[in-house]
């Protein structure tokens, strides 16, 4: 009795530690394979670095954007692919999570067409850089639900059709009341595509090298009121005529313009390299520009009534003045009469000592 109860202590003892051994070996085979699935989390040719939090594509010629970005990624670069288009809904997650990305770089993508929508899904965005790419069509909404973007960098990226849709694309949204900073060079741009800097936060504008030749009184106006913003101008062909003076009075008198020292008369020639701030007042002051041009009208008026007070002087006393002529005419005649007479008598030496 006593050796059947000791048996089955035994038994019951060996089942527990195997029991165990079985629950240790479950729980290994999950973590492996959790920690495989954690490694299969990063897209197919990219590298992913979870400390850092980033997901870096490059060269990868992908023509769509990844799906399986993971969800602990807060900075996404993606960078020369063939990606033509962002989709609205463009980084939605299958199962509706939204993903905590703060940095998404889609330089050189060959990105033409932003829809609307594009960047639902990521609400913590802080920075956005869509440069180097053949923009031709921005959506009045492409920037919708960006609540959190402080930096959007679009230089070098802006074709004809989308540099007039630009502004509203900007500032047909509501969602952008708090960028930062804004750069927009390299793309042509002969205007401030934005009329109202109220609408943001703006802090920093950058626009060189595109084609502005002048500021307009109306974005004049509104960098007076908005002391705080900080912009960039060089390697625009600014056309130093008297239109520039609204301008050229806010450089001498505003700190806001950060590479003032840096613009360039284009036009007109004899100007041509001149110094914005080289500029003397009265170089772009219209009224002695209008002044000088109503001076050489003025001038050319009073010679032409002196003409015409001539011709009619002339024709006036036109009996007068043939008479005149007919005179000089017989004078003349009789004088080179005397003048041929006495050429005949020095060329004939028989007349000569006549004349003696």
């Amino acid at each position: 009795m006593y050796y059947f109860g000791d048996v089955l202590r035994g038994v019951l003892s060996f089942l527990k530690g195997r029991c165990f051994c079985l629950l240790a070996e479950a729980v290994f085979v999950c973590l492996l394979f959790s920690s495989v699935k954690a490694e299969e989390e990063c897209p197919l040719s990219c590298i992913c670095v979870r400390d850092s939090g980033t997901v870096t594509c490059r060269d990868t010629e992908h023509t769509e954007l990844p799906g399986d970005i993971p969800a602990w990624a807060t900075t996404l670069i993606l960078r020369g692919n063939n990606i033509s288009t962002l989709p609205g809904g463009a980084f939605s997650t299958n199962n509706g999570t939204e993903l905590e990305l703060t940095t998404l770089s889609l330089s050189h993508n060959g990105i033409m067409v932003i829809e609307a929508d594009a960047f639902t899904g990521l609400p913590r965005l802080n920075l956005l850089d869509l440069s180097h790419n053949p923009l031709v069509y921005i959506s009045d909404r492409a920037f919708h639900g960006l609540r959190e973007l402080r930096s959007l960098y679009l230089n070098d990226s802006l074709l004809a059709p989308a540099v007039a849709q630009l502004s509203n694309a900007l500032q047909g949204t509501e969602t952008l009341r708090n960028l930062h900073r804004l750069e927009l060079s390299g793309n042509r741009l002969k205007t401030i595509p934005i009329t109202r800097l109220d609408a943001f936060n703006l802090h920093t504008l950058v626009l060189t090298n595109n084609s502005i030749e002048n500021i307009g009184k109306e974005n004049i106006s509104s960098l007076y009121r908005h002391k705080r913003v900080r912009i960039y101008l060089s390697l625009n062909p600014f056309r130093c005529n008297c239109e520039l003076e609204s301008f050229y009075l806010w450089l001498k008198n505003s700190s806001q313009c950060v590479d003032a020292a840096r613009l360039l008369c284009a036009e007109p020639d004899a100007k041509k390299g001149i110094p914005l701030e080289r500029l003397r007042g009265e170089d772009v002051d219209c009224l002695n520009e209008n002044l000088e041009a109503v001076s050489y009208v003025f001038l050319g008026i009073v010679m032409a009534l002196i003409g015409i007070v001539f011709l009619m002087v002339l024709y006036l006393n036109r009996r007068g003045i043939k008479r005149w002529l007919n005179n000089i005419r017989d004078a003349c005649r009789d004088q080179m009469e005397v003048y041929h007479y006495r050429y005949e008598q020095d060329s004939d030496p028989r007349l000569a000592n006549v004349a003696v």
